[in-house]
Order: structure tokens, then sequence, then C-alpha cells
């Protein structure tokens, strides 16, 4: 067998790689709790089923055009100016298949070999492995938990040279939950001005599940829309990631080198989940409260049984369902070499899936989806300290 060396190159996303490792448990009679993957447990909005129904009765069974119907892009392009203070015609508008396709057109649209892109850690684990996919360098700037996962901002801007082309972004951050502050969005925007050529992915998919303080985008800054390419989709705030729909919204050359991308893989998104698109961004957000308000709930249940484990840390997260805590007090060198071994420990001894944080940027971390009921992550969290405390001291 040979496989091509960009193939070799690249892993299996670490969420995807525990969420099938818990299916094949299952599969063998085990009871795993699954907080491996970023995936509301909430039911889709009724509007947004309702919309499905209405689209299956036609006439939209047809291909569909590569960026997306027009009325379709027009609705993202009002969302946009709406929610975010944006002003987008709808040519400047692409929906793909999920907010990855977008962010992969984006990579591929603007980076080659000899490039360099920015990625403040941690990051969501597929950033890296697209830029490698383009035939880029990935640059990571590290943070930590007294930093509140997010790298100064003088840090980044000294990983910042010449052959760097893009820097990308996710806020509300996936893994943390962190976000970034007006200031701290300011002052970045300070450094990307500075250099010409330099351009900024902004992943905001988490827009809608902020707990404190305001969500506002990198592109509604002073000189920063002709910089930046801003990614959406509706997997989270309306529960709908099987439904596979994301958008992007980019000064004009990029929206249009983005479709050509796209025309060589896809092509146009799925039709009946575009029409449901077109609803979803028409209504009012404040119909996405009550998920919001469960979320946070469960951030504060969690945020506490983390602080019950012996030596582990965790932040307060402003945003998005993950927490990133610090546990390297269980890792021994010995038993547990690292993130990976404590995660395949805890599936394997106390039935609880969670995602090793090398592949987020983040080594001696965790990542833990609250994406479930609040049964579940009780009990999830009394099988860890359980086998926790099981490990030699």
């Amino acid at each position: 067998m040979h496989l091509s060396p960009t193939v070799t190159s690249i892993v299996e996303p670490a969420t995807l790689l525990m969420a099938r490792r818990s299916r094949e448990l299952r599969a063998q009679g085990r009871d795993i709790i699954d907080l491996s993957l970023g995936e509301p447990d909430h039911d889709p909005p009724p509007f947004a089923l309702e919309a499905a129904h209405e689209a299956l009765r036609g006439p939209w069974h047809k291909y569909t055009p590569v960026n997306g119907y027009a009325d379709v892009r027009q609705a993202i392009a009002n969302k946009f100016e709406r929610d975010n203070g944006l002003r987008y015609s709808p040519e400047q508008i692409v929906v793909s298949t999920g907010a990855k396709q977008s962010i992969m057109n984006v990579v591929m649209s603007l980076c080659g070999p000899g490039d360099e892109v920015v990625i403040p850690a941690p990051y969501w684990v597929s950033y890296s492995e697209q830029v490698r996919l383009a035939g880029a360098t990935p640059v990571l700037v590290t943070s930590t938990l007294e930093e509140d996962w997010k790298p100064p901002i003088e840090r980044i801007a000294k990983a910042i040279t010449p052959r760097t082309r893009l820097l990308m972004f996710s806020s509300p951050c996936n893994p943390s939950g962190s976000v970034l502050s007006r200031t701290e969005l300011e002052e970045l925007a300070t450094v990307v001005a500075q250099h010409e050529g330099l351009y900024v992915m902004a992943d905001e998919i988490y827009e809608h599940i902020v707990f404190e303080g305001e969500h506002l985008s990198f592109a509604s800054l002073p000189g920063m829309a002709e910089r930046t390419i801003t990614v959406n989709g509706l997997s989270k705030a309306f529960a709908l990631t099987g439904w596979r729909i994301g958008y992007l919204g980019a000064p004009l050359w990029i929206a249009q080198a983005c479709t050509k991308v796209q025309g060589q893989f896809t092509s146009g998104a799925n039709s009946i989940a575009q029409r449901v698109t077109k609803v979803c961004m028409e209504a009012d957000p404040a119909q996405l409260a009550p998920m919001r308000s469960d979320f946070r709930r469960r951030r504060d249940l969690m945020v506490k049984a983390v602080s019950t484990i012996p030596g582990w840390r965790c932040n307060v997260p402003q945003g998005a369902f993950y927490l990133l805590p610090d546990v390297r007090t269980s890792i021994d060198g010995k038993i547990i070499k690292g993130s990976v071994d404590l995660s395949l420990y805890l599936l394997d001894t106390a039935g609880v899936s969670l995602v090793e944080g090398k592949s987020f940027g983040a080594e001696g971390t965790l990542r833990i989806s609250y994406a479930a009921s609040d049964a579940k992550l009780i009990e999830a969290m009394q099988r860890v300290a359980s086998a926790i405390a099981q490990l030699p001291g």
C-alpha cells in the first residue's frame, strides 16, 4: 500500500478519535459517558425543523449554486449586519458543508508552501492539520491557565514574520471557552494593521454562547473588515451539527477564491439544509437564550466538580461549553506519561470519554465538553474522581 506524503503527515482529529473509541466500547456493551464531542445535546429550534419539512415539499431538490442560494446568502449578510455590525454583499458570502469546510477553503485560498500561519494555543484541533494540508507551516503561540488560556498580544506579535500569511483564532475558544475582550481584540487589530499581507480567520461559531460580557466580531474593528474572514455556522447555536452548514463573510476576492476551491471539492451545500439556514439567520437570537442559560448552569456545576479533584485546576470560561483543566498532577511520567495516557486511562477505568489536551496545543490538560445532561455530567465526574483516586500517589 502506498499513501501520499500529505495523508501520512496528518493525524486523525483527537475529538473524532475519542468519539470513535467510545462508540466501539459501547458496541462491546460498555457503559460509556461521552464528553468528547462538541455537540449540543439540545434539540434544534422548532422553527428550524418546520423549515426543513416545508423545504422537503419542494422545489429544493436540485444542485445548488457553489457559494449558496442567493436568498440564503442575503439572509446571512443581513444577520452579519444585525448581530455583528458587518456589512457584506451576498457575493461576499460563501455557504459550505460545515464551518470546517469554510475554514479549509480559507486556508487553501490564502496559504501555500513557504507561508506561515500563526495559531494562538490552545486551538481547535483541525487548525494546524488544515494548514499542513495546504502545504503551509503552523506557528503555535502557547498560553497557560494563569493567562486564562489566552496568549498575551505581545507573544502573538513576536510570532509574526514576513512569511506569515494568516492568523487563525476562535472566540469563544474551542477548547478553553475563553473569550477575547474588546481591549484584547483592539490590541490584536493594532498588531495586524502593522503587517501588510497578513489576514485573519476569525472563527465565531460560538458567538451566541457567551455568558458574561459581549461577543465582538474582529472584522467590526476599524480597518479589519478588509483583512478578516469571519466564519460561522449552524452547528452550535442551533444544535444542527448533522446538517453540516457553515458560512463565511470575506472581502470579495477571498470569497471568490473560496468558491473556486469549494467547486472542486463538494460544490454547493445541501439544498434542504440551506433552506433551514435562511430561517435560522432570520430568527431573533433571543430565542437561543434558554440553551445558553443551560450551558452557563452546567459550566458552574462542572467548575465546582473539577475543583474537588486533588491537584486539578480550572479557569471559569466565559463562553462555549468546554472546560480545559490543568491535570498535570495526575501525570506521573511512568504509568501516566501524558494527557493522551490519562484520557485513555479514564476511558478504560471510568468509562468516561474526554479529549487529551496535547492535540489542542495544551499538553497536561483535558478538554471536557459539558454538552450533556446534568445527571450525566455529575455521574461522569464522580467516575473520574474515583479513577484519579486509584492512581498511585
